[in-house]
């Protein structure tokens, strides 16, 4: 990786990372929930293991849909919401930046649970990144059965729309506002 690629990936992330976490209105603050809560449930629907999981987790960020687009360099971005003990109790973002081979754009579903209270209070803080190395698992019924947390969180991801051809390397930070 060059410096130039290196350096245009910083500043895609930055520029991300510059997105307010909560919505503004009370009516986007509903919104996003009604989507969380939505997505959650279908989810949980589609994979039994994924359900056993958000049960016994600590906490979940619920990202119903994140936009990613790449030309060589590439970024995404989501709004979602954080519950804790299957309650709401704030909102939540994800910026990515990556570099490497890789053309298109897609939108997609991110469904992280945390195993326990540090997992859950690093995310809080902003001291929580997923870097390249970071596994997920593509839910399809049942898939996610051979998941387990690593580094205490468990993440789910549900392709919805789009095509994205990639070799890259990147990574996803989060930050958190509480709802109240």
């Amino acid at each position: 990786m060059t410096k130039l690629h290196l350096r245009i990936a910083t500043f895609a992330c930055l520029a991300l990372a510059a997105c307010a976490t909560a919505p503004r209105s009370a009516e986007g603050k509903a919104d996003i929930v009604q989507e969380a809560d939505a997505t959650l449930a279908r989810a949980q629907e589609r994979d039994s293991h994924l359900a056993s999981t958000v049960r016994s987790a600590a906490g979940c960020a619920v990202f119903p849909k994140i936009g990613k687009a790449a030309i060589g360099v590439g970024g995404a971005y989501g709004k979602g919401v954080l519950y804790e003990n299957g309650k709401m109790v704030g909102y939540c973002d994800m910026s990515q930046a990556t570099v490497g081979l890789q053309l298109g754009g897609q939108t997609y579903t991110e469904i992280i649970c945390f195993d326990d209270k540090t997992a859950l209070k690093k995310f809080k803080h902003g001291d929580f990144a997923f870097d390249a190395q970071a596994s997920t698992a593509a839910m399809e019924a049942g898939s996610g059965a051979n998941t387990d947390y690593a580094e205490g969180v468990d993440v789910f991801t549900l392709n919805e729309a789009g095509m994205m051809a990639e070799a890259s390397v990147g990574g996803q930070k989060f930050s958190y506002k509480p709802a109240h």
